[in-house]
């Protein structure tokens, strides 16, 4: 049964850009092995990750996730059963920062901020699909 994770984050204050290039590079060297495929956003110190696979991977990857000391603040913003995958052309995209229009964020949220804690589950992947679509994730393997 496949699965669709949607959690936030805020990163340490220790976390730079090699940190995001490490779980990046992590994430799709790993996440083939275990059939997860997803998009990570990462914005003003907030994660925004939507992660698809099998439930029991899934959720074992998030379990791992919530452990790790680059971010805190971890929520669970939703789980739900799918029947297809939305990003199923990568192992983990990167939401390109520099095509991150604003207004595709004040569409979505009270401001031009990633603030996926203020925003519905469902906003929050709404905008993860239109930024696919507007192809402003990188990384597709």
């Amino acid at each position: 049964m496949l699965v669709r994770l949607l959690y936030a984050s805020r990163a340490a204050e220790s976390i730079g850009h090699d940190d995001l290039v490490a779980i990046l590079k992590k994430s799709k060297l790993n996440n083939p092995r275990h059939g997860i495929t997803g998009v990570l956003c990462f914005s003003n110190g907030v994660f925004l990750q939507a992660l698809e696979g099998g439930r029991s991977q899934v959720s074992a990857l998030y379990s791992r996730i919530v452990g790790d000391p680059r971010h805190h603040s971890a929520c669970l913003l939703s789980v739900e059963e799918i029947g297809e995958r939305r990003f199923e052309g990568w192992s983990m995209g990167q939401v390109n920062l520099h095509r991150l229009n604003p207004a595709q964020l004040i569409k979505y949220s009270e401001s031009a901020t990633l603030d996926p804690y203020a925003m519905p589950a469902a906003a929050s992947l709404a905008l993860l699909n239109e930024l696919v679509a507007s192809a402003a994730v990188i990384g597709q393997s």
